[in-house]
C-alpha cells in the first residue's frame, strides 16, 4: 500500500527504521480519536481525521502515536468498553481507513500504538450476547465471570464488592445469575482461566500486528487474572488484603503467565512489538510487568500524582530509573493523559492533601471540577508556566516521554460542561462526589472561530468553551512564544541530543533547583522556587520553557543548557 495519500503529503519522506529499541526513548503522542479531528461532520472525531492530520503530528515530531480505542462500542465508557477487539466503530472509519491512516503515519516515520482493553469487554459484545442466552453452566458463560446470588432465591450479590467506578460490582440477569464488573455495568470482566479467552487475544495481537501496528498499551493490565473460587470474601476484608501477588483480583501473579504468551506473539514479527503496561500496582511489583519476558515497558504514572515540587520530582526521577534498571526496560514520564486533570490546571491549583505515603487523598483537582471551575481560583497563568516547566524536564530525561493531545497547545481542563451533556459514567455512579474525565477529553481547537473550532463541520460531541479559540493551533503557528512552538522545539532539539539513557545529578546550590546531565555534554536545570537562579556565564542556552534565551533563570522556569567543550 503506498505511503502517500494526497498531494500536500510529499514531505513525508522521513524512513521508519527497523530499530527494535525505537520505544527506549520514544516521544508518544497518545490521541483520544473521537476528540482529536472529525473528517465527516458528525460531531465525533474519526481515523480519517487522524490522517488528515499526519502533516501536524509530523511537524510536532513525535516518535509515535497511541491511539486510545477505536473499536465497535456503545460509549459506555468512552470506547473502553469494546464490543468487537478486530473492527473499527462505523462512526470512526472502516478497517481501510486504518490502514490508509497507519500508511499514512508510517510514511511521516511516525510509529503506531493500539490500545488493547482485555480485562472486560462491552456487554455488546457477540460473547457475552451468547452467555446471556445460553444459560448457567453453559461454555459460553465460563469466557465471563457469572456466579449464582446469595439467600434463598439467589437475590443477594455474590458480594459486597464496589466497582472502580462507584456502585456494586456484580449485576443480575434475567435467569437469576450475577456477572461481575471491575468497571461500569457495562463492561464485563473476562475469565482468563478460560483457554478461549486466552486464545482470542492472541488472535486480537497478530491481527493488528499483521495490520502495521508496532505496539500496544495495555489497559489495566495488573486486573487480568483473578481467584474466585471457595469463599469470597467481603469487602472490607479484600480492602485489607495485600497487594503480594495472591490477592484474589488484583496484580496477580499468575498474570504473567498471560504476558509470557503474549511475548511470544510480539517476538514472532521483526523488529518485535511493543508493549506498555497500564499497572496500578506497588513499587516493587512493578518492574515484573516491564520485563523483556512479559510486556517490556510500565507506566510510572508519579508524576501525574506529584505537585510542582523539587523533593518531589527529584525522588521520583531516582526512584523510578533504579525500577527501570531493576526490570531492564526504560521507564515512562507521564504529566497528562485521558483519565486525569490536565497538568497545566493541576499545578494551578493548590496542592491536594496527601496521604502518609505522599498520595493525594483525594484526586487532584476534584473540589475545582466539582464546582464547575469556581473554587479554589485557578490560577491559569502559573500553572501554565509551571507546565511549560515540568513538560521542558521531563522531556530531557532518559526513557520515554508519553504526551496527551491538546497539552502541546497549553490546553487547561474544562470544568463547567452541562451535566446534560456529560457523558463518563464516573459522573452518573456517583454524583456528587467524582465529575468524571470529560473534562480533559473535550475535541482539540483547530482554528480560531467557528462552529467547533475547526475540530469538524458539527458541533463537538463535547462541548467546547468559548476560550478554547485562544489556543486554537493556526493561532500558536503564527505565535514564536506560543505552548506549540516549545513543544516542536523541544521535540527536535531531544532527537539531536539524545544518546544513552545515562542521568547524573548535578548540585545547583539551592533547594528549589534540580539540575541534572545528560550524554554529550547536555544538562537539564529546573527552578521550582519563585527567585531567579544563575545559570553560569559558562552555559550556552540551548531552550527555555519561556523560549528566552538568558542565563538568569526565571523562577518555575526549565532550561536545557551545553558546556563548552
Amino acid at each position: 500500500m503506498s505511503s502517500t495519500f494526497s498531494a500536500e503529503t510529499d514531505v513525508l519522506t522521513r524512513a521508519r527504521p527497523q530499530d527494535a529499541n525505537w520505544w527506549r526513548q520514544a516521544a508518544v503522542y497518545q490521541i483520544y480519536p473521537r476528540s482529536f479531528a472529525d473528517a465527516n461532520g458528525d460531531g465525533l472525531g474519526d481515523l480519517p481525521g487522524i490522517t488528515a492530520k499526519v502533516p501536524y503530528l509530523q511537524a510536532l515530531g513525535i516518535d509515535a502515536v497511541w491511539l486510545s480505542p477505536f473499536y465497535p462500542s456503545e460509549l459506555a465508557d468512552g470506547g473502553y468498553d469494546v464490543a468487537d477487539y478486530r473492527n473499527v466503530d462505523p462512526r470512526l472509519g472502516t478497517l481501510e481507513d486504518f490502514d490508509r491512516m497507519v500508511a499514512a503515519l508510517h510514511g511521516a516515520g511516525i510509529r503506531v500504538i493500539v490500545d488493547i482493553v482485555p480485562n472486560h469487554s462491552s456487554d455488546q459484545h457477540e460473547w457475552f450476547q451468547a452467555a446471556l442466552a445460553a444459560g448457567p453452566g453453559s461454555p459460553e458463560r465460563d469466557r465471563y465471570i457469572f456466579r449464582d446470588g446469595n439467600g434463598p432465591d439467589g437475590a443477594e450479590a455474590p458480594t459486597d464488592w464496589e466497582s472502580v467506578f462507584g456502585g456494586p460490582a456484580w449485576h443480575r440477569v434475567e435467569d437469576g445469575q450475577w456477572y461481575f464488573h471491575n468497571f461500569a455495568v457495562e463492561q464485563p470482566d473476562f475469565n482468563w482461566a478460560n483457554p478461549e479467552v486466552r486464545a482470542d487475544f492472541l488472535h486480537t495481537l497478530r491481527f493488528w500486528s499483521d495490520r502495521g501496528v508496532d505496539g500496544f498499551r495495555i489497559d489495566v493490565a495488573h486486573m487480568l487474572t483473578k481467584d474466585l473460587s471457595g469463599e469470597l470474601p467481603s469487602k472490607a476484608v479484600l480492602d485489607a488484603l495485600p497487594f503480594d501477588g495472591n490477592h484474589p483480583i488484583i496484580d496477580r501473579d499468575d498474570v504473567h503467565e498471560v504476558y509470557a504468551e503474549w511475548r511470544k506473539v510480539f517476538n514472532s514479527y521483526d523488529p518485535p512489538r511493543t508493549a506498555v503496561a497500564e499497572a496500578w500496582v506497588e513499587r516493587d511489583r512493578r518492574p515484573r510487568y516491564a520485563s523483556p519476558e512479559g510486556l517490556g515497558q510500565a507506566f510510572n504514572f508519579d508524576l501525574l500524582e506529584a505537585d510542582f515540587d523539587a523533593r518531589q520530582f527529584s525522588s521520583i526521577v531516582t526512584d523510578n530509573l533504579e525500577l527501570a534498571e531493576r526490570s531492564g526496560s526504560s521507564t515512562t514520564w507521564v504529566l497528562s493523559n485521558h483519565d486525569v486533570v490536565r497538568h497545566a490546571t493541576r499545578y494551578g491549583l493548590p496542592h491536594p492533601e496527601r496521604s502518609e505515603k505522599g498520595h493525594p487523598v483525594v484526586k487532584h483537582g476534584s473540589e475545582w471540577l466539582l464546582s464547575g471551575g469556581e473554587h479554589p481560583v485557578l490560577d491559569a497563568e502559573g500553572g501554565l508556566r509551571r507546565a511549560r516547566a515540568a513538560t521542558l524536564f521531563t522531556l530531557g530525561l532518559p526513557g520515554s516521554a508519553y504526551l496527551y493531545q491538546g497539552e502541546e497547545l497549553g490546553l487547561h481542563e474544562v470544568a463547567d460542561i452541562p451535566d446534560s451533556d456529560r457523558q463518563d459514567p464516573t459522573f452518573f455512579r456517583n454524583p456528587g462526589v467524582d465529575i468524571g474525565r470529560d473534562g480533559c477529553r473535550v475535541p482539540l481547537p483547530w482554528v480560531a472561530e467557528g462552529r467547533s473550532f475547526g475540530f469538524g463541520e458539527a458541533d463537538a460531541h463535547l462541548p467546547q468553551p468559548g476560550w478554547f479559540g485562544a489556543s486554537a493551533v493556526e493561532l500558536q503557528e503564527e505565535d514564536a512564544g506560543s505552548a506549540l512552538a516549545l513543544y516542536r522545539k523541544a521535540l527536535a532539539l531531544r532527537h539531536e541530543l539524545q544518546s544513552g539513557e545515562q542521568l547524573e545529578w548535578l548540585p545547583s546550590g539551592s533547594a528549589d533547583v534540580l539540575r541534572f546531565a545528560r550524554p554529550n555534554g547536555w544538562e537539564i536545570v529546573t527552578n521550582f522556587g519563585s527567585e531567579p537562579f544563575d545559570l553560569g556565564a559558562d552555559v550556552e542556552v540551548l531552550l527555555r520553557s519561556d523560549l528566552d534565551s538568558g542565563t538568569d533563570l526565571a523562577g518555575e522556569t526549565t532550561a536545557w543548557v551545553r558546556r563548552p567543550a
